[in-house]
Parts: structure tokens; C-alpha cells; sequence
């Protein structure tokens, strides 16, 4: 009996402790903090040295739940992955993820050489640790602000923290195995450089093709057997771990498998695509929760004091020369700007991985192992309060974020059983949301009913719009996205009188010179030179959206319709001041500029 009141006793604190994760994200999430730093801290406070006192020290449990909660992670990470958007950022984000990270490690390396007085393997080893970046913190603090990168910087940074971790991981295993079998050696020499080189092009040529095989097999599986609903979530999380396990048996790198399929995965039909979504996003919470809580559980804060003025040294190293030297290396034949490399040196981030990958001599037996695991939390500690902090701020200085600004759009997705073509969604309509300002419904959107006042009501009988109403629609699903821009709140456009498109609507095509010359606008000569369409597009690398708005002098202009990326219809809004005489010029014109330029 007391063995089971010990079980109960285990299961209340876990649960305890998820639930008081769950309410730190919103905490996180409030005041911007960077959500992996809070779980730490919340399992360091729960751990021995902490009030809740829980002595844990069990390095194998760690990377059991580390390895099945990164699967999980790297697999949502593909299947959310978009491949149209990984274009022209695949051999930027490639280089990132193999030459950047044995760079960064090397340099690394020397300097824990030196700082710490071990043998360079063994440096070698600490540097190929905290060598990888952690896409979920980078992500969460972007979203945080608000911030959404310009494409191709946002897509190298996503793809490179997704595929970063194989290559450490494979660095870190053959670094271990080395040192177990040579002892502490002084220098890893030419025969270590070909054995990693050639560990690494198996166990990644194991991964891409077991990601590839896995993805494919998951995909057909999926839409061709018929499961009581509920299970199909399931069924892809319990492949995902498959994929995974099975791939590391076979000595291949099953965090690159599990990520490759996920892409393969999320690119293709899929029968409960929104089920599936849904409850992956909640395992990777879920994940994310119970593997920060309990890497913080694993450290000790008494221990980290005697590394601390050390791993500080080496974390500021790597924030200001090791990651920017591998940044400069990999992305300067790619054509990237000084601000693009300064941003993606910048969000170099430590994170779970680093930890994770510290356990890794422990449980291998190696001599000092305690030292890799203090050191790589502290330099993780520091990266999330430097560099976490600071990453809104540092997108917008580089000039790398879109100049959009809108709440995400609450979207329901509702599964259609029997086609892969079709899928419902729902909207609940706001009164700042483009759809009641203007903004006009795509044709392959279908109406399907209103939810207005508890009741349904039919596309026949709803009528317009009216806030509070719930809508919904019959939308292909890789389409489906495109409607959040018509409901997402877009109060940043209501903040004068004109209407949220503007007064006056114009023709993508009209150049935007002919708008200077009648509005009074100061535009520079590149600016002059093109017309509304090509404005928004370089503005929002060919991805403008209804509601995206650039200010033109004293005005702004607004995107109210949009067509396969390109703007078809735009909105002037003007001065708010009723005594600018410049507006009163404008209104008293604007039948001559119909004529001229083809207003609509």
C-alpha cells in the first residue's frame, strides 16, 4: 500500500506541476518572458535546492522524455512547415545547420579549452553541446511582439532551428564515443575529423531517407484506412515516434527522419488535417512543459555557482564571435544583407536541446560529466535573458520584420469525413475585422451558415454580416489560411475617421506617382517608380495580405483585395486633421483623378 500511495503522491506533483506550467505561459506570454526560461526556473524551484525540495537525478529518464518530447516537437515543426515559403532558403538554412554548427562548436571548443583547462576533444565536446539554436523559444518570443520576419529570413531561421539539432546530436554522440575509447585526449587530429565527417554522412543519409520513406508511408496510411474518429491524431503522433525510434536503431539521425516527415506530411492531403493540428499542438505544449520542467528539476543552483564567471565567458563568446563568424561564413555567398546576417546572428538562441545534449556524457560514463551539464544550463540561462529579451527589438532595428501589425484570427476547423478537398472553417466577426470594413469574400470561399444569436442561420437568410456572429465557409484547405486575413482585428486601422480602406480605391496597377502628384505626397525616387502592387510586394516579399498597410507621407494606403499574392485593389486613407489643406485639395480633385488614373 505504501508503494502505491508513493505512485499517488508522484502523480499529484506532476500534475501539479503541468498545470502551474500551463499558467506561466500565460504569465510569459503577458509580460513577453522568454516561455523556456520560465519553466526552467519553475523546475529549479520545485527542485532540491528549491522550496518544493524534489530530489530528482535520474539522467536516463531525462533523455528518454528529451528524446520523445523533441521528436514530437521537430515533427510539428515540419508539418506546420510550408514548402512553397522554403524557397531559396534551403541551401542558406542547410549551410546553417551543418558548416554553422561545426564552426560555432570548433570555435567554442577552443575557447572552453582554454577557459576551463581541459583537452581540446573534451572542449570540442562542451562546444558541440551549446552549438545548436532552439526554434520553439526563438518563435514564441517573435510571436510575443508580434513580430512576423520578412520570408526568406523568417524561413533559413525556421528550417535551420529544425535542422540544427541532427548535427549536434551526431557531434556529440561521436564526440563521446571517441573520448570513452581514446581516453582524454589532447587533440582530435585528422582521424577524428574523418570520423565525424563520416558519421555524420550516414546517420543524416539514414535520417533523409527513413524522414522520406516514413513520411510518404504515414501520408498513404492515413488517407486510406477509416479509424473511429478521434484516432487519426493519434495514430500520426505514434508514427511520428516510430519514425523516430526506428531510424536510431538503424543508426540514422531520427530527429532529422521525424522532421523530414513531418514535411512530407503537412504538404500533402490529409484526411483530419484540423484534428490532427489541433492535437499535435497540444502534445508539443505539452512537451515543451514536461521536458523544461524537468531539465530544471535535474539542476542543482548550488552547483552552477562554480561555473558561473566561466560558462558566462564562454556564452558571451559565443553571442558575440562564434555565432556571427558561422553566420557571416554560410549566408555572405547567398547574397544576404549586413542586417539579415546581423538578425539571424542575433537570434542564435540556446535551449532545450543544449541540455538535453548535456546528459549525453553522463549517462555514457564520461570522466567530469557534471561540468558539460552545468555549464550548458548557465550558457542557456544567459542567451534567454540576453538575447530572448531583446529579439523584437532587434528585428525591428535590422528593418527585417513586415511592417504588419494584427491579432491572430481565431479560426475553427471543422473535418469534412469522405474528401480530402473541402474543409469547414468558422470566424467569430469583429467589428474591426476587414470583413465588416470593406473587404470582400474570395470566390472559392462557399457560405455555409451564421451562427447569430444561438441560432443558425442559413447563407439564403443571413443576409450581411453583423458583429458577434460566428461565420462559416467551405474552403480548400491549403487555402483556408487566407481568410483569417478578412477576420483578424485590425484596430491599429480605425484610429482616425476615414474608413478602414480609406476614402478613395484604386487599381493595383496605378503607379504611385500619380498618387504623389494629386495627394501632395513625399515618396523617395524608388518608391515613384512603381505601382501599388509592386510597393506591397516588396514590402511583404510577395506575400501581402487584406489589411496590410504602408505609410505614404501623410497618408496611408491599405491593401483591401488580394490575388495570388499580388494586390488587385488598394485604399487611400488621409490626414485625419480636418485643417489640413492639403486633404481639402485632395477631396476637391478626386473627380479629375478618376478620369486620369482609373479609379474605381
Amino acid at each position: 500500500m505504501e508503494q502505491i500511495a508513493v505512485v499517488n503522491v508522484v502523480l499529484l506533483i506532476s500534475g501539479l506541476l503541468v498545470l502551474l506550467g500551463i499558467a506561466s505561459s500565460l504569465i510569459a506570454t503577458r509580460f513577453g518572458a522568454p516561455l523556456l526560461l520560465v519553466f526552467l526556473v519553475l523546475g529549479m524551484l520545485a527542485g532540491e535546492d528549491g522550496p518544493g525540495h524534489i530530489a530528482f537525478s535520474d539522467y536516463r529518464l531525462t533523455y528518454l522524455i528529451g528524446s520523445l518530447a523533441l521528436a514530437i516537437i521537430l515533427f510539428d515543426g515540419g508539418l506546420r512547415t510550408n514548402l512553397t515559403k522554403l524557397r531559396g532558403a534551403v541551401g542558406p538554412a542547410i549551410a546553417m545547420a551543418t558548416v554553422g554548427v561545426i564552426t560555432t562548436a570548433g570555435l567554442a571548443g577552443a575557447v572552453a579549452t582554454y577557459i576551463f583547462d581541459i583537452p581540446y576533444l573534451q572542449g570540442l565536446l562542451l562546444g558541440a553541446i551549446v552549438a545548436s539554436t532552439d526554434a520553439a523559444a526563438v518563435f514564441f518570443m517573435l510571436h510575443a511582439g508580434g513580430i512576423q520576419l520578412r520570408q526568406r529570413v523568417g524561413a533559413v531561421i525556421e528550417m535551420e532551428s529544425a535542422t540544427n539539432d541532427p548535427v549536434a546530436v551526431f557531434m556529440t554522440a561521436i564526440l563521446v564515443e571517441i573520448i570513452l575509447a581514446h581516453g582524454a585526449m589532447s587533440g582530435g587530429g585528422v582521424e577524428t575529423a574523418i570520423a565525424i565527417a563520416g558519421r555524420l554522412t550516414m546517420e543524416a543519409s539514414i535520417g533523409l531517407v527513413g524522414g522520406l520513406l516514413g513520411g510518404f508511408a504515414a501520408s498513404w496510411t492515413l488517407n486510406r484506412i477509416n479509424l473511429p474518429g478521434g484516432l487519426h491524431p493519434l495514430l500520426v503522433i505514434a508514427t511520428a515516434v516510430v519514425i523516430f525510434s526506428l531510424t536510431a536503431v538503424l543508426h540514422g539521425s531520427g530527429f532529422l527522419a521525424v522532421y523530414v516527415a513531418g514535411l512530407i506530411l503537412g504538404n500533402r492531403p490529409m484526411r483530419a488535417a484540423a484534428s490532427i493540428v489541433t492535437v499535435n499542438d497540444a502534445a508539443t505544449w505539452l512537451c515543451q512543459i514536461v521536458m523544461f520542467l524537468v531539465l530544471g528539476l535535474l539542476v542543482s543552483p548550488t552547483r552552477l555557482l562554480a561555473v558561473l564567471a566561466p560558462a558566462a565567458i564562454l556564452s558571451a563568446f559565443l553571442i558575440i564571435f562564434a555565432r556571427p563568424m558561422a553566420v557571416w561564413l554560410c549566408l555572405t555567398p547567398f547574397k544576404f544583407s549586413n542586417s539579415e546576417k546581423g538578425f539571424v546572428s542575433w537570434v542564435g538562441l540556446r535551449g532545450a536541446v543544449s541540455i538535453f545534449l548535456a546528459a549525453i556524457p553522463t549517462l555514457s560514463g564520461v570522466p567530469g560529466a557534471d561540468l558539460y551539464f552545468n555549464v550548458a544550463f548557465v550558457v542557456v540561462i544567459m542567451s534567454l535573458i540576453v538575447q530572448g529579451w531583446s529579439l523584437t527589438f532587434a528585428a525591428r532595428k535590422l528593418d527585417v520584420a513586415l511592417p504588419r501589425v494584427t491579432a491572430p484570427a481565431r479560426r475553427v476547423e471543422l473535418d469534412l469525413p469522405g474528401q480530402l478537398t473541402l474543409e469547414m472553417v468558422g470566424y467569430p466577426v469583429a467589428s474591426s475585422s476587414a470583413i465588416m470594413n470593406g473587404g470582400t469574400l474570395p470566390r472559392w470561399a462557399r457560405p455555409a451558415f451564421v451562427i447569430r444569436n444561438e441560432a443558425v442561420v442559413m447563407p439564403a437568410e443571413s443576409g450581411a454580416l453583423q458583429v458577434n456572429d460566428t461565420a462559416y465557409y467551405l474552403a480548400p484547405p491549403a487555402r483556408a489560411a487566407q481568410l483569417d486575413t478578412l477576420f483578424a482585428e485590425h484596430t491599429e486601422l480605425l484610429s482616425t475617421d476615414e474608413p478602414f480602406f480609406g476614402e478613395f480605391l484604386f487599381d493595383g496597377t496605378v503607379p504611385l506617382k500619380e498618387l504623389a502628384g494629386f495627394y501632395a505626397l513625399n515618396l523617395g525616387p524608388a518608391m515613384a517608380d512603381m505601382t501599388i502592387a509592386a510597393l506591397f510586394s516588396s514590402r511583404f516579399d510577395d506575400s501581402p495580405e487584406v489589411g496590410d498597410h504602408l505609410r505614404m507621407g501623410t497618408a496611408v494606403i491599405v491593401a483591401r483585395e488580394v490575388s495570388e499574392g499580388v494586390v488587385t485593389r488598394a485604399g487611400l486613407q488621409l490626414a485625419a486633421s480636418p485643417e489640413d489643406a492639403a486633404v481639402s485639395t485632395v477631396r476637391a480633385g478626386f473627380s479629375r483623378l478618376r478620369r486620369l488614373v482609373g479609379l474605381r
